[in-house]
């Protein structure tokens, strides 16, 4: 058996390493092995100040260009089931009609 520690979201024994990170296949939950979950804790905000968490809806708030495309991602697009994530570009989604992209939290209000 391994000594990684189970997953702080649903207590799963079946964790591992992947980097630096360890993920959980069963929540697919990632954290950091060095930080203790209590102590990493981030918290994503959406334009108007309102918390953001996985699997929310947002709104696109202004006219956004896709590097590669002709077309631009129009304001007012609906996003559903949001993932967030660390880095520059913190919301991994789905959007009809692009695909796959990830959002910066700061053009997106909540539903």
């Amino acid at each position: 058996m391994s000594d990684l520690p189970n997953c702080p979201k649903c207590n799963s024994e079946y964790t591992y390493e992947d980097g630096v990170l360890l993920v959980c296949p069963e929540c697919a939950h990632e954290w950091s092995a060095s930080l203790p979950a209590e102590e990493k804790a981030r918290v994503w905000k959406d334009a108007n100040g309102t918390v953001l968490q996985d699997g929310d809806t947002v709104t696109v708030i202004k006219d956004l260009k896709v590097k590669g495309s002709s077309s631009a991602l129009k304001g007012g697009t609906k996003v559903k089931n949001i993932r967030l994530v660390e880095g520059d570009h913190d919301i991994d989604c789905k959007i009809e009609g692009f695909g796959a992209m990830q959002l910066k939290s700061e053009f997106v209000r909540k539903v």
